[in-house]
């Protein structure tokens, strides 16, 4: 599978209502993936206008802070200490 891009995690907006992580798409639209998909390990966020992925570069402890963000549990998403 071919990505369009890489991006950090930190250059990405995250919604903490939502749970969602977006990143500007050439096509005018936003790429997206959820909270909940990069804690199960996914790193690809996709256009839901275009066919173009990105593929997201962080490290699972790059997380905490957002599922703080979120008020999720961190330990019944899976992150430990």
């Amino acid at each position: 599978m071919s990505t369009y891009d890489e991006i950090e995690i930190e250059d990405m907006t995250f919604h903490p209502e939502l749970e969602l992580f977006t990143y500007p798409c050439p096509c005018g639209d936003r790429f997206e993936i959820l909270l909940a998909d990069m804690l199960d390990g996914e790193n690809i966020a996709v256009c839901p206008s275009c066919s173009l992925m990105i593929d997201v570069i962080f490290e699972p402890e790059d997380l905490e802070e957002f599922t703080a963000m979120a008020g999720t549990d961190s330990m019944q998403v899976g992150i430990t200490a």
